[in-house]
């Protein structure tokens, strides 16, 4: 390794945003497979994402044509993006980092793909370019609706699937536009753009008057289409604050149940199921900006745990349309559930030929509920599942196979197995845990699984030289058909997902000895035809182009199991063989978990690792172990975190303290567990400063990134599924109360405009300790979110905590 490559790897790092810059991602297949949509930027540093097409030509060579460029779209404004608001929760929510284009919509053919940039609405034309012309892109609307209301965003575009007409919405109405043809776009036709539905706030009297005092959402007749009016059922010449939303999904769904989609299309296009939301139970949070004390503190609805959920409703719309394209709404329905019972949305899957699946949830996430939707927006029960602690939301689930078959999951306790149910009955096998379902056939699911080698010992031929090595370190896809049998997508170790179609699918993810993201493409194509007239098929692959920069290095990283009562799986990563400490006697141990639930750190990808490299090359034996509650060891192990976040993360952490010196360690250097430090972010931090507040014998200092310190000012849905509905077990888990016994270094950090973990955490763990006059350091972000997105911050973050840690430590003392 180059000596200077380390000391450059926290700027690198930054200005490549973690190395994601230039690498292939978000790849799906369009059409029947054969050709695949994926994003990628030009460069190792170049951050804003094009759009691209990876497909073949009859010669079996492989193309990979940009589709759209947000520089040839928007010129200079590519590089400032002026992203909306609403937009900017999105991707916080999602963790996406990226600018530019980042993320699409395509039709069922594949012919059609939209798209936005900066807030406006592009289309991009597809059926040319394997022919060897371009795609044809264009503008379909800015978002502005009237010249009263000025400019609205476009929000979450999604393509019919019939590529004949795009929905998207502003927050506040949802928009129908009507693609014209190329010709008549060129002559000077404009795109039809009309609002289907709004939500607006509803007055004491209105709703006195109203039929349904739950139904806020406006209906759009023919002559909204052309006057411009705002349409909606309740109009208020003087509103107060609107906290209706139409069109979007609120905060839990994206932050907590990944669901992003606030309306979904019928396969038909011709009907509509759309969700609407009222914040007005939440409680309001203010996050301001102390750096800018002129500037006022934004308002937001927060559904912190113990307090109301945004009260959410679907409703489902029957659209016709004129050989014009103008809609008119032929009908409305509200989708009736008891949601009193269940109020949380967890899914909507509307699949071919087959009617609308809800997938929704009891506040506690004990008990679900599998509902079919029928023409009239009633609602019956295909399944009904429970579970004494929680229940998981499996993403591609509930699915319907093409004959009528129902695909749920199961977190099946006798088998100690996440498994996959058809028609209720258990098919996936026991041991083979259920991570997501990606593709449903009447032969088969396509899914990403975590393998359990006691349980699971025979593995597929393909595996048999690295069968160890499949376990819960691994997110492997496989194919398992409806009798249990087994075949693996790919051979490699590693964390991978995949998308598929009828002749084709594209593989993305990464594995140890290689820190390059791998996407592939593999095309299925008819070969020669045999005596029965049948046609042999051949596949035909090819590597997408990947042009992220390297870190330098590869980690040098080992895995173990630990010796100990539940024989935890932990990644120790020592300092390079150019590193000055690589022969060292003994070195300090530096603890680096996220030690949560529902999230692993100990898996076969290079990228998991390089943070650690330069950690371990800084002076460090750093070590990270996966807990109890941390995924891929089925669903007991998972639970046994239920009400004791607190004491289980942090026995576990001190179980893989204390299970170093039974390690082998070679000539290498021997860990000193007088000198033992934790860092992590979020609930790793959270685990930091328990650590040194609890357990200060093992743990001498410590660095908190964003700790949610207090379980009530985090939300319901993720809080209340490991923690429950007692405001005593919150009181036990919370580590304010833990400030006096303060007596080894603490660092706090975080960020002000931290939308997810408020800064109030910090702050309210900060005072205590002030109260008790315990010592403690606190870094505070100006303008940070819980993502540290910004290239200086992310840049001297590491080298702030490394600084901190060697005094603490008496690290430069040696």
């Amino acid at each position: 390794m180059n000596e200077h490559v380390i000391d450059e790897y926290p700027r690198l790092k930054a200005r490549t945003l973690r190395f994601t810059c230039g690498a292939p991602r978000s790849a799906n297949v369009i059409g029947d497979g054969s050709r695949a949509l994926f994003l990628r930027s030009d460069g190792p540093e170049d951050t804003v994402t094009s759009l691209w097409m990876s497909w073949f030509d009859t010669e079996d060579e492989h193309h990979e044509t940009l589709i759209a460029d947000p520089r040839v779209l928007l010129g200079d404004d590519a590089d400032s993006e002026n992203v909306p608001a609403e937009e900017r929760a999105r991707r916080e929510r999602a963790r996406e980092g990226g600018s530019g284009i980042v993320g699409y919509s395509a039709d069922e053919s594949g012919s059609r793909v939209v798209f936005t940039l900066n807030g406006r609405l592009f289309l991009a034309e597809l059926d040319d370019v394997t022919e060897g012309g371009e795609a044809a892109v264009r503008e379909l609307c800015a978002g502005r609706l009237t010249a009263e209301a000025g400019t609205a965003p476009v929000l979450n575009p999604r393509i019919s699937p019939d590529g004949e007409h795009v929905l998207y919405t502003t927050g506040e109405r949802l928009q129908l536009v009507s693609i014209q043809p190329w010709d008549e776009y060129e002559s000077g036709e404009a795109d039809g753009n009309v609002t289907l539905l709004t939500a607006s706030v509803e007055t004491d009297d209105e709703a006195d008057d109203a039929d349904d005092s739950d139904d806020v959402m406006g209906g759009a007749d023919e002559a909204d289409d052309t006057d411009g009016t705002e349409p909606g059922a309740h109009q208020d010449p003087h509103p107060a604050e609107n906290t209706w939303k139409v069109g979007l999904a609120e905060f839990v769904a994206g932050e907590e149940m990944d669901r992003y989609d606030g309306f979904w299309w019928a396969p038909d296009s011709r009907q509509i199921i759309v969700e609407s939301f009222d914040t007005a139970p939440e409680p309001m949070w203010y996050i301001s900006d102390p750096a800018n004390p002129g500037k006022p503190a934004e308002g937001r609805r927060y559904p912190r745990a113990l307090t109301a959920n945004a009260d959410v409703h679907l409703d489902l719309l029957r659209l016709d349309f004129d050989s014009e394209g103008r809609h008119s709404i032929v009908a409305f329905h509200e989708i009736e559930w008891d949601r009193e019972t269940y109020e949380y949305v967890a899914r909507v899957v509307w699949q071919k030929d087959r009617c609308p699946l809800l997938l929704v949830q009891n506040r506690r996430q004990t008990r679900d509920q599998v509902l079919a939707v029928d023409e009239n927006g009633a609602t019956y029960v295909l399944e009904e599942h429970a579970n004494d602690q929680w229940i998981d939301i499996v993403d591609g689930l509930p699915a319907l196979t093409s004959d009528g078959r129902l695909i749920c999951a199961l977190n099946d306790m006798d088998t100690n197995t996440n498994r996959l149910t058809v028609d209720g009955k258990p098919f996936t096998p026991a041991g083979w845990n259920v991570r997501g379902v990606l593709d449903v056939t009447d032969g088969d699911v396509l899914c990403v699984v975590q393998r359990d080698l006691e349980l699971a010992p025979d593995v597929p031929q393909a595996w048999q030289e690295t069968a160890d090595l499949h376990d819960a370190r691994c997110h492997d896809v496989v194919s398992i058909d409806y009798t249990g049998d087994v075949r693996p997508m790919v051979g490699e170790p590693g964390v991978w997902t995949a998308s598929r179609g009828t002749y084709g699918e594209v593989v993305s993810g990464g594995m140890m000895g290689t820190n390059a993201t791998t996407m592939i493409h593999v095309v299925h194509v008819a070969a020669a035809t045999t005596d029965s007239g049948e046609s042999d098929m051949r596949s035909v692959a090819a590597l997408i182009a990947n042009n992220a920069a390297d870190p330098g290095f590869l980690p040098n990283t080992s895995f173990a199991t630990l010796p100990g009562s539940h024989h935890l799986l932990a990644a120790i990563t020592m300092p390079s063989e150019t590193s000055p400490y690589a022969h060292a006697n003994s070195l300090p141990v530096l603890v680096k978990p996220y030690g949560g639930p529902g999230f692993q750190q100990v898996v076969f990808n290079s990228s998991f690792y390089w943070d650690a490299q330069w950690w371990a090359d800084q002076g460090f034996i750093v070590l990270t172990a996966d807990g109890r509650g941390t995924t891929g060891r089925g669903p007991k192990w998972d639970r046994e975190m239920f009400e004791d976040m607190k004491g289980v993360s942090l026995a576990d952490q001190i179980e893989a303290v204390r299970a170093l010196p039974e390690l082998d360690w070679g000539d290498g250097p021997q860990p000193d567990l007088d000198k033992v430090a934790m860092i992590g972010w979020s609930f790793g931090g959270f685990l930091s400063a328990l650590a040194v507040l609890d357990a200060p014998d093992v743990f001498h200092a410590a660095c908190a990134g964003a700790p949610p310190t207090d379980w009530t000012l985090y939300d319901t849905h993720y809080t209340e599924r490991y923690l429950g509905l007692d405001p005593e077990v919150y009181e036990r888990n919370s580590i304010v109360a833990d400030a006096p016994k303060l007596t080894r270094p603490l660092m706090l950090i975080h960020g002000f405009a931290d939308g997810n973990v408020t800064i109030a955490h910090s702050l309210r763990l900060s005072q205590a300790l002030m109260a008790a006059g315990r010592q403690h350091t606190f870094l505070p972000l100006t303008g940070i979110t819980h993502m540290t997105n910004d290239e200086t911050v992310a840049e001297n973050l590491l080298l702030e905590q490394r600084d901190f840690l060697r005094q603490a430590l008496a690290l430069d003392a040696e």
